[in-house]
């Protein structure tokens, strides 16, 4: 883990694994979530070529927190990533809570994000053909609720389950998302995928719940950018089993992302489609550089 000077004052912390010659894959995680990558995710990438960037969003791990952003001020902070590791081009994939970001680096990035993927990935808040929480396990429902409420709301929520969080195991990560797991998920948060998924969060929310904070409260603000005006190659992966981020979502990004190409799969959950589907979700991104 490498933090890196921003230029409005703020660290980054950013990971790079994979040769060095190879384009980068940025990765953007979950929410909530961190630097920690998947092994299986980081083999995939690597078999194919490229660098994996992860990092830890603002207010996650020890990224410096900046209240009040958007989903489109990720753009500034992958331009800076990139400059940093001298690489004119990449290749994003954002899951769950990462998607939008992903979608925020194709939109804004054009000349630099080659093409993106989103697996499981949120849609935006407040617009008349995507209801928002239908469908959502009942966890989430409440923490959107909250979130919509405002800030101090969400933040005693928050702030007390990133206490119960900070040094939880997989059994009690799990639990935590008791409401938000069909049984395909539970299935594959076994063993190494569920230890990796405890890391993600429980780094995540090591100093506190902000990042997890600013990034529900900018879901259900307005983005900052439209998916209309994406322009690079886009490919959304959505399972019908989903109840952090229900199969709507994913259906209305396929409809309104310009060109997109559509997984929306039978049978697979939330975590489920990232695992089971790896290979071809990495292949198929990969395969957009040439």
């Amino acid at each position: 883990m490498t933090p890196i000077d921003l230029a409005d004052g703020r660290e980054l912390d950013i990971q790079v694994t994979g040769p060095q010659d190879g384009i980068p894959l940025v990765m953007h995680h979950g929410t909530p979530g961190s630097i920690v990558c998947f092994r299986v995710v980081e083999e995939a990438v690597h078999r194919r070529g490229l660098r994996l960037v992860t990092y830890s969003r603002a207010g996650y791990g020890t990224s410096t927190r900046k209240p009040g952003r958007t989903v489109a001020d990720i753009a500034a902070d992958v331009t800076a990533v990139l400059d940093h590791i001298g690489a004119e081009r990449c290749v994003t994939l954002g899951w769950s809570g990462g998607g939008p970001h992903a979608l925020a680096s194709a939109a804004l990035l054009p000349g630099r994000v080659v093409a993106a993927t989103t697996i499981a990935s949120v849609g935006p808040y407040g617009i008349d053909d995507l209801d928002f929480l239908a469908g959502m396990g009942q966890g989430n429902i409440e923490e959107f609720g909250a979130a919509l409420a405002g800030e101090p709301k969400l933040a005693a929520a928050l702030d007390e389950a990133a206490v119960e969080l900070r040094g939880a195991g997989p059994d009690e990560v799990v639990a935590s998302m008791s409401t938000l797991l069909p049984d395909e998920d539970r299935a594959v948060v076994v063993g190494e995928v569920g230890e990796e998924l405890a890391a993600q969060i429980t780094e995540g929310v090591r100093l506190g719940a902000g990042g997890w904070i600013d990034d529900d409260l900018a879901f259900v603000n307005h983005w900052g950018f439209s998916v209309d005006d994406i322009t690079v190659p886009v490919f959304v992966w959505q399972g019908d089993r989903d109840l952090m981020v229900p199969f709507a979502h994913g259906r209305w990004l396929a409809d309104r992302i310009p060109g997109a190409v559509a997984h929306l799969l039978p049978g697979e959950g939330h975590i489920s489609v990232f695992i089971n589907r790896v290979d071809e979700i990495l292949g198929e991104l990969a395969a957009a550089l040439s």
